[in-house]
């Protein structure tokens, strides 16, 4: 069978957990590079085991990160680039649609759309999410945000890729799933939560950035202090999150407590 033609980058730093279940649903494709963050739980041994080449990223708190800087100094063997992370596993409804619509020339990049778990339940309700992680290497890059003095993030999580060019949508989902404990979640948004803070005060302060309509509203929400609350009502009520079970209202106060912990980080902050 020929293997679709698309470089995927994946991400990681200890992701031994996640990292099997990720690679072994990649083999279709014809490159898969694992960009590693010095990882110390054996994650780069499993991923040469899968046949994944492997490349050790090691940040000076510059400007480019992890992703960008793969774009950069990486050898991609194919025009088309996949970025995903390790609790991110494509299916074959996925596979089979990324094998046709990256042949149509007329379109530089694709959005992905994410089914998402947490603590083990698939969810069907609350809010969905969705990235442009699929472009072609000579029309995209991710963003760069000027944060030398404070982003402790060696990649990039929250910076969208600027695409040039007609950007269309991948239908089928790729399964998000962490199998790491509650612990991680909570450090991993407590981390983002810091980042999220600087970079709205940094926003602020701004005259040339163009804001997209989800970051207007998020921003314009942070100001009033009602981004929690408001959050929480569209996830677990407007859009049925409590048709889910404890799993989807658990989900529901994480996720808002991580947008107080923005909103009280950014007063914090000021007043410094």
């Amino acid at each position: 069978m020929n293997k679709i033609p698309v470089t995927v980058i994946v991400s990681v730093k200890n992701e031994a957990l996640n990292l099997p279940s990720c690679l072994e649903k990649l083999m279709q494709f014809a490159q898969i590079i694992v960009v590693d963050s010095g990882s110390t739980d054996g994650t780069q041994n499993i991923a040469l085991s899968m046949g994944a080449e492997v490349i050790e990223f090691k940040w000076n708190g510059k400007f480019p990160k992890k992703r960008n800087w793969a774009l950069q100094n990486a050898t991609l063997h194919h025009e088309w680039v996949l970025f995903l992370d390790a609790d991110e596993f494509v299916t074959k409804a996925f596979v089979e649609e990324v094998a046709i619509k990256i042949q149509d020339p007329t379109y530089n990049g694709f959005t992905i759309q994410f089914q998402n778990y947490f603590m083990g339940k698939k969810l069907k309700y609350g809010y969905g999410f969705q990235k442009s992680a699929l472009f072609r290497k000579s029309k995209g890059a991710y963003e760069k945000v000027e944060e030398d003095m404070w982003s402790h993030l060696d990649m990039e999580v929250h910076e969208h890729p600027i695409i040039e060019g007609k950007v269309g949508v991948i239908h089928a989902k790729v399964v998000h799933k962490d199998f790491k404990d509650l612990d991680h979640y909570i450090a991993k948004h407590n981390a983002y939560s810091s980042w999220e803070a600087q970079r709205y005060l940094q926003l602020k302060q701004s005259k040339n950035y163009l804001l997209s309509l989800n970051q207007k509203i998020k921003y314009n929400l942070l100001n009033t202090g009602l981004l929690p609350i408001v959050y929480f009502l569209g996830a677990y009520v407007l859009k049925l999150g409590f048709l889910d079970g404890k799993e989807g209202f658990y989900l529901a106060c994480y996720k808002s407590h991580y947008f107080f912990q923005i909103q009280t980080k950014v007063q914090l902050l000021k007043n410094k």
